[in-house]
């Protein structure tokens, strides 16, 4: 079963301090290498900043420049794993170094609503 590790962190106090930067990127190392063989997706995150939102309504294009909220928080990353059940997956998770001081949400992959995109594509999604 396919879940998704959603990374949440205060990345303020990373991207003020290259040795923090460093230390953080070795212990995701250590994660990756883990997990390596169940690892079917994932990425490092650019700031809220770096964002733009996009909305139709009524038939126009709205375009939004991040940031979008005031919080502490922010989505840095995500890993796509492929595990056998939600126990595995929480597992993962709490060996996610971002979980000692951040989040790490744990979600199932709606794989049915994949499929049917799927089907409807004529098999063109991954």
């Amino acid at each position: 079963m396919l879940y998704t590790l959603l990374i949440y962190e205060n990345a303020e106090e990373l991207a003020t301090d290259p040795e923090a930067q460093r230390k953080h990127a070795g212990e995701f190392g250590e994660f990756v290498a883990a997990v390596a063989d169940k690892i079917r997706g994932g990425a490092p995150l650019k700031l809220p900043e770096d964002a733009t939102t996009i909305r139709i309504r009524d038939g126009e294009t709205i375009t939004t420049d991040g940031p979008f909220a005031e919080t502490k928080e922010i989505l840095a990353g995500f890993f796509l794993l492929e595990l056998d059940n939600l126990d595995e997956a929480l597992a993962a998770a709490a060996k996610i170094p971002v979980a000692r001081y951040g989040a790490v949400e744990v979600r199932p992959v709606a794989t049915e609503i994949m499929e049917m995109v799927n089907e409807e594509s004529g098999g063109q999604h991954p």
